[in-house]
């Protein structure tokens, strides 16, 4: 069963420095219909423009994963982090027993980024910070593990039983993932446009999916693709 949830239907907020699309409820748009997705808590699709940024502010208890697309963001933390995340990059904050930090768009010109908040297994653990660069060659045209819940798979760590592939697609490029029994994926095309088991995704769209054995992506134009494997 593939549930699509539509670009176009995503809850938006136009603060003017952000613009942003939430496909589960987030801040002030509400939806109980979309409160999340398994242990996928938050997908925010977020535009920030040059100057602008999230001040600093605090979080628990969640695994922020964040993935760029254009641009650079900068970041700094109360776990005496500061860094630069720029696109092909992955950044795995756990809030654990709390965390303060700021992100800023690092440079003059328009910064595009995933914003990710996956339900953790465990609650009050100390916090962590993991960034790592993706090779452009495990991207291209294959599934490339970003992030995993079993130590060392992944490029980052996250604590839940949850696997985050992250493929870029040149056109007409077909990819397989199988999903275990009992286990669900989220798709989300972040570029492009796919075919996903005899349905089309186009930018900004995401897919709910359960009792799929096997998931086949076939890109229709050039495409960029995160796929959530979750328990």
């Amino acid at each position: 069963m593939i549930k699509i949830r539509k670009s176009t239907d995503r809850g938006r907020a136009d603060l003017g420095w952000l613009d942003t699309r939430y496909t589960f409820s987030f801040a002030d748009y509400h939806d109980p219909e979309h409160m999340g997705f398994r242990s996928l808590r938050v997908l925010n699709d977020d535009r920030i423009a040059p100057g602008g940024g999230f001040g600093r502010h605090s979080h628990r208890d969640m695994e922020i994963v964040t993935y760029v697309l254009d641009g650079a963001l900068g970041h700094e933390d109360s776990m005496g982090n500061g860094s630069t995340i720029r696109p092909g990059e992955i950044q795995r904050m756990s809030a654990g027993t709390g965390v303060v930090h700021a992100e800023k768009n690092a440079s003059d010109a328009p910064l595009r980024l995933l914003q990710i908040w996956i339900l953790p297994r465990s609650r009050g653990r100390a916090p962590g910070y993991e960034q790592k660069a993706l090779s452009p060659a495990d991207l291209k045209d294959r599934f490339c593990l970003a992030a995993s819940g079993t130590p060392g798979r992944g490029a980052v760590t996250v604590d839940q039983d949850a696997d985050l592939w992250i493929a870029r697609l040149a056109p007409k490029v077909t990819v397989r993932h199988t999903l275990a029994p009992g286990r669900h994926g989220w798709l989300q095309v972040a570029r492009g446009a796919v075919d996903v088991n005899g349905r089309v995704l186009v930018e900004g769209d995401g897919a709910a999916i359960s009792d799929e054995l096997e998931i086949a992506i076939t890109s229709k134009d050039a495409a960029e693709i995160l796929l959530f494997d979750l328990a």
